[in-house]
């Protein structure tokens, strides 16, 4: 898999850093470069930028245009190597499968030979100004002095719906954006969907939905749940009996959702749609990716089994 043709603005650019990030961590020109980022995560990301053809990290009074994301240092994750693998390729699946819109993204290459996740920064003109940018945390008013520090994991996505709702003036073209990604969230495992992931973002006067981010499997690293938010697709919402019996959500549950969002259910059905079989051509765009081979059989079957669930009828 190549990198977005938008990543470097057609630019020739070598993906082979001069500096291994691994070596870095933890010094004071690290630690300085992390805190230049207002993004939050666990993650560790640095701001970089293009010069001369090459990729190298931003100094003082530089706006960064790009931010790399090195494997997490944290050894108690599994396969914590392949992350920056795992998000390239889910990142590139969501785009090129499912017409989803993200951020444009790519994988570096470290001396060492370790993966690095780089992507562009949407937030940042071609002119370099930055755009107004806030996310779901914010705008419903979660913080960590007033939820904790899980505030990004409290509440519900029917929370962000009604956030999209009264700050988007065109909200329902943004409604279906959201309700897809949830939708691809689940059925692709990422577990870390969190308040914080999703974003508006204003570009010429209106508030709208910002690409798609920090999308990955992360069944393969971690234990997570079906759902980042603590309650899930909504705690109102009445659960299907497949719900009830296995404690995983079916198309049933999704339908309710989205007809709770507001979305007319043929829309709802077409969305809904695209996620009842295994795309060939994720198939193969997994066994193309650079995890290993035990990681891509284990993509490929904790995407299958999450298919399989959405799949259940509900009984009568």
């Amino acid at each position: 898999m190549k990198e977005d043709s938008m990543l470097f603005a057609s630019r020739r650019v070598t993906l082979e850093l001069d500096f291994n990030l691994d070596e870095k961590h933890h010094t004071d020109e690290m630690t300085h470069a992390m805190q230049l980022l207002s993004v939050s995560g666990v993650q560790e990301k640095y701001p970089a930028m293009i010069d001369g053809g090459k990729i190298r990290l931003a100094k003082d009074g530089e706006r960064s245009t790009h931010i790399l994301k090195p494997a997490p240092w944290d050894a108690t994750i599994n396969e914590r190597w392949y992350i920056p693998a795992n998000e390239f390729l889910t990142m590139q699946i969501a785009s090129k499968v499912y017409g989803i819109e993200t951020a444009a993204n790519g994988l570096c290459s470290t001396p060492s030979g370790h993966s690095v996740y780089i992507t562009r920064r949407f937030d940042i003109s071609p002119e370099g100004m930055k755009y107004p940018m806030e996310d779901m945390a914010t705008l419903i008013g979660r913080s960590e002095a007033n939820e904790g520090t899980m505030f990004k994991y409290r509440g519900s996505y029917s929370d962000v719906a009604q956030a999209i709702r009264r700050y988007i003036p065109a909200w329902m073209v943004n409604m279906e954006r959201f309700f897809e990604l949830v939708v691809f969230n689940y059925i692709y495992a990422n577990g870390d969907a969190h308040l914080k992931n999703f974003s508006l973002i204003n570009v010429g006067g209106d508030y709208r939905l910002t690409p798609a981010y920090d999308l990955m499997n992360t069944a393969l690293h971690v234990r997570d749940e079906d759902f980042a938010l603590s309650d899930g697709l909504s705690p109102v919402l009445p659960r299907s009996d497949a719900y009830l019996r296995t404690g995983h959500p079916c198309r049933q549950d999704f339908e309710w959702f989205g007809s709770e969002a507001g979305i007319v259910s043929s829309r709802v059905d077409r969305i809904l749609d695209k996620y009842t079989a295994l795309p060939g051509s994720v198939t193969k765009m997994v066994l193309e990716s650079r995890l290993t081979k035990k990681l891509q059989r284990n993509y490929l079957r904790i995407v299958k089994e999450r298919i399989s669930r959405f799949v259940r009828e509900d009984k009568e």
